[in-house]
């Protein structure tokens, strides 16, 4: 899946430097199954080059999200990431909980539905979120009330 990650780079014109290398392992590394603090991100690559600034680190992120290599969100807590980088699943949509900021993918699109009531509109991206509690979260607040 690095492969993948690479050639997108190559494609979208950036060179493939060792930090840029170093980014994408990590962010392949913590990142492929969860999302994860761009700071604990930002701490570990600064482990491997001190002098590399926050600035750089997070600049070098949003260009991953925005030709698709991560996909970068915002929570309570601030910044999260995930290596999203699978070319067989990049379209997906996203449950998150309110309470302990669990993120579940969710593999139905609605957007059929909107096209249906946009009648020559071109639409060009789109995200679709679900906010509320978890089962485990839901369970917890039940039993306190």
């Amino acid at each position: 899946m690095l492969d993948e990650a690479l050639y997108l780079l190559k494609s979208h014109n950036y060179k493939v430097t060792k930090q840029r290398k170093s980014l994408l392992e990590c962010l392949y590394n913590k990142c492929r199954h969860h999302y994860v603090d761009v700071v604990e991100i930002d701490a570990e690559l600064r482990k491997l080059y001190p002098g590399m600034s926050h600035n750089t680190i997070y600049r070098n992120m949003r260009e991953f999200a925005q030709i698709g290599i991560i996909e970068m969100k915002t929570k309570a807590s601030g910044a999260c990431v995930k290596y999203q980088c699978d070319f067989s699943n990049l379209h997906h949509h996203h449950f998150i909980c309110r309470k302990c900021g669990l993120v579940k993918e969710v593999q139905m699109c609605p957007m059929t539905v909107f096209e249906s009531q946009l009648p020559g509109c071109q639409i060009e991206e789109h995200r679709f979120e679900l906010h509320g509690l978890c089962a485990d979260c839901a369970n917890k607040q039940a039993k306190n009330s």
